[in-house]
């Protein structure tokens, strides 16, 4: 995971679940990241923007999650619900970032930071939204 958009990610996936779970204030966990975890310039843009990005899109974001999943977001695992919030953020803003990675990078991060058979949830909830918010792309993927 050495390029600057999976280490952004990954870092972003720990500043979320802080905010989700203290309610800080989102520049204070930024200056916190940047001080602290040495965010090096190529990673730092990226950071920013899921930091204070996915909070501001919540509504829309977890709305989406909503439609899909049979629990209320709120009761989803934090790890998990941080991670589906930056993945869903990139399904639905982030389209010049192909769905395949969006979905690869969010199994990844929840097989290193998620509960053992996390990364299976968070797969199965992320197909069923790419394929609605990318639905375009994927239907041309299994043309293929």
């Amino acid at each position: 995971m050495s390029n600057p958009k999976s280490m952004a990610r990954r870092s972003a996936v720990q500043a979320i679940y802080q905010w989700q779970l203290t309610g800080y204030n989102l520049s204070e966990i930024e200056r916190q990241f940047v001080e602290e975890h040495g965010l090096g310039k190529g990673e730092l843009p990226y950071f920013q923007d899921l930091l204070h990005h996915v909070p501001r899109r919540l509504d829309v974001i977890d709305g989406a999650l909503a439609e899909f999943t049979s629990r209320p977001v709120e009761q989803i695992d934090p790890v998990e619900r941080a991670i589906l919030r930056i993945s869903v953020y990139e399904l639905m803003d982030r389209l010049e970032i192909p769905y395949r990675v969006v979905v690869n990078e969010g199994i990844n991060l929840a097989k290193e930071f998620g509960a053992t058979q996390s990364h299976k949830f968070v797969n199965g909830l992320l197909d069923k939204i790419a394929r609605k918010y990318r639905a375009a792309e994927s239907a041309a993927k299994v043309a293929r």
